[in-house]
């Protein structure tokens, strides 16, 4: 009996110390009541805020911790402060869920948790603009372009509002304009470029201020959509068979923030060679003395006999920002080499149709004039014939006095000869040519007469 006596007793006193040890440790895992008077503000354009009061009834023994997060439990935070903020694009309903603990360990069970909303932007959705984009260029001035919305009217006055930590005030973008479907809005952004902006980002909204359309929020990172300016191009020239270009970077930009890409266009081989330089540095005494803030790149196997041009683009690097994605403009183009004028391929191509007609015209003119030499007209023997006896008849039938003089022979009074004196006349003209009198015109007497003239017109 006495041995199941002190087991007994053995128990007791382990039951009493497990429930002394239970005290102390019951706080940190107690659950906690809920956290009271949970409220959400908005400042700003899109820094939301949410407030609460402690848990009434909660234990004085417990330090207490709040544990929060948003829609789909993401962005967790267990802190002490009674408040969370965060800068979001309100164009939906935001919700953030709060309860009280005792510890820090994320795996103890929390309070009831407790959750607020934003209210969700009034007007239709469809009649929100759509592909709202900025992109800060040269870090100098922000561009944000736009589309508009489905249910929009065509003459909708669109405003452009913005903010950032720099500003006192919420500003509104004076410059709208539009290109082609796209409607944007430009304003100047250079405050933040000396500063430390890596943790800045400018607010944006846009809408109308009739109020017929659903406002449109976006939030830019200062760490990206930056786009800087081209480069200037300072210098080219060979050393031994390289070529070396110098040019200088887009201001507000350190070399190290930045890549480049490097064209070279060979006017012989017809090939653009793009290289890729992501530190750009020369060991060349050229350079010697040169302004601050020049960038020297060498291009090796580059022809020097021919013409080459060179341009060159720079991006930002993952150094110094997010995004590197964003190329800048091509610079000018410079070039270097045998440069053949232009004029004179200018003139060759104006003159050469003209000189290729005039050769076309000479030549169908010597062709013809050649045929006729190569091939002379062969004599028509009817017409022969025809003036030897057809003609002549005709012509000795008819009467001296008939035959009408030429017009110079009449006389000013322009009064008919008499045709006694016309007959005189032609007859004189006759015998002064050494032709026969119309009377003694010899005819043919036999066969022979005839083709002896005729072979003779033909051989």
């Amino acid at each position: 009996m006495e041995r199941p006596a002190r087991l007994c007793g053995l128990w007791a006193l382990l039951l009493c110390a497990g429930g002394g040890g239970g005290d102390e440790g019951a706080a940190p895992t107690e659950t906690q009541p809920p956290v009271t008077n949970l409220s959400v503000s908005v400042e700003n354009l899109c820094t939301v805020i949410w407030t609460w009061d402690p848990p009434e009834g909660a234990s004085p023994n417990c330090t207490l911790r709040y544990f929060s997060h948003f829609d789909n439990k993401q962005d967790k935070k267990i802190a002490p402060e009674t408040h969370r903020s965060k800068e979001v694009p309100l164009n939906e309903r935001i919700c953030l869920q709060v309860g009280s603990q005792c510890s820090t360990n994320e795996s103890d069970n929390p309070s009831i948790l407790v959750e607020k909303c934003t209210p969700p932007p009034e007007g239709d959705p469809e009649s929100a603009v759509t592909e709202l984009q900025c992109v800060w260029h040269n870090l100098s001035y922000m561009k944000c372009t736009w589309l508009p919305g489905r249910n929009t009217s065509p003459d909708t006055n669109y405003t452009l509002y913005y903010w950032h930590s720099s500003l006192g005030k919420i500003l509104q973008c004076e410059d709208i304009y539009r290109e082609g479907q796209h409607i944007g809005c430009s304003f100047a952004l250079t405050n933040l470029k000396d500063s430390s902006f890596e943790q800045h980002s400018v607010q944006i909204v846009v809408k109308d201020n009739a109020g017929k359309i659903r406002p449109s929020f976006n939030i830019v990172p200062l760490t990206s959509h930056v786009k800087p300016d081209p480069p200037h191009i300072k210098r080219l020239f060979f050393q031994n068979g390289n070529l070396y270009v110098q040019w200088k970077n887009p201001q507000n930009f350190y070399s190290r923030c930045l890549s480049y890409q490097v064209e070279v266009n060979n006017s012989q081989t017809e090939t653009n060679d793009i290289f890729y330089v992501e530190e750009a540095k020369c060991q060349n005494s050229e350079f010697e003395g040169n302004l601050e803030g020049t960038i020297c790149f060498m291009v090796p196997g580059v022809l020097p006999d021919t013409l080459n041009t060179v341009r060159i683009r720079v991006r930002t690097n993952k150094l110094c920002y997010e995004d590197d994605k964003l190329w800048s403009n091509w610079s000018q183009v410079m070039s270097i080499g045998e440069n053949t004028d232009p004029t004179f391929y200018i003139s060759m191509l104006l003159a050469t149709p003209v000189i290729v007609a005039g050769a076309i015209i000479v030549l169908l003119l010597y062709l013809k004039r050649l045929k006729i030499i190569i091939f002379p007209p062969i004599p028509d023997p009817g017409k022969i014939f025809k003036e030897m006896f057809g003609d002549q008849n005709d012509d000795t039938l008819t009467p001296p006095h008939l035959i009408s003089p030429p017009f110079w022979l009449l006389p000013p009074d322009n009064k008919t000869f008499d045709p006694f004196i016309l007959s005189n006349v032609v007859k004189e003209g006759q015998r002064v040519c050494g032709l026969p009198l119309l009377g003694e015109i010899h005819r043919p007497r036999s066969l022979s007469e005839i083709m002896l003239p005729l072979s003779w017109w033909i051989f």
